[in-house]
């Protein structure tokens, strides 16, 4: 049975979750939840994601909503042995991951989220965006990357010398910020941009950049 993603094609959310299953090769079908139509607060949609936005799936029976717990499962169900999530039996690895998950959700996400907002939704829905609060989080978003600096110093990747979904979950966002808000971000900063190239190259991301 193929897996089914709840979303839309040009959402980073649902975009997080594609590209995982692009990278282990997992069919998905998309089935479209229209957000600008409000098809996520459906009575329909609800039951399947009850906080009312995107993505969910479904995978032969089971549902699961949240882009990050649907990476780990597509992981843990179709990926074992591809090191995107560490053996939990590798206790070091395990917990250099969580770090390097535990960053992109929290030093990262909230500030990228609101840059594209500011920078990239607000304009397409006609809405005026705030010069202050964009210099407030450009240089929030300096200091963080900064900081991806120093780490991608001392190695290839967020949680050591392997590819994990904690630099996948990344993309989206990313790829927003220098393509569609053309912010100069990565290129002075060598050790962001080498890994940047590096997983922003990647097939399973060219596959779905724009559309799931």
């Amino acid at each position: 049975m193929t897996l089914k993603i709840y979303g839309i094609n040009f959402s980073s959310c649902t975009r997080r979750v594609a590209v995982v299953c692009k990278e282990l090769n997992v069919p998905y079908e998309l089935v479209t939840v229209d957000i600008l139509k409000g098809e996520q607060r459906s009575a329909e949609h609800l039951v399947r994601q009850p906080f009312g936005v995107i993505p969910a799936i479904e995978d032969d029976g089971f549902e699961l909503f949240e882009s990050r717990a649907i990476g780990r499962y597509v992981v843990a169900k179709y990926g074992k042995g591809s090191g995107l999530v560490p053996d939990p039996a590798d206790i070091a690895a395990t917990a250099k991951f969580e770090q390097a998950a535990s960053i992109e959700n929290n030093n990262f996400d909230p500030h990228a989220g609101q840059l594209i907002l500011e920078l990239v939704i607000k304009p397409t829905r006609g809405i005026p965006s705030s010069p202050e609060r964009v210099k407030e989080l450009q240089a929030t978003m300096a200091s963080k990357l900064d900081a991806y600096e120093k780490i991608l110093s001392k190695q290839k990747y967020l949680a050591g010398d392997t590819l994990t979904i904690a630099d996948l979950f990344h993309l989206p966002w990313l790829y927003g910020l220098t393509e569609k808000a053309n912010l100069d971000l990565i290129p002075s900063r060598p050790n962001v941009a080498r890994w940047y190239n590096d997983i922003s190259s990647r097939p399973a991301w060219q596959a779905v950049k724009d559309f799931a």
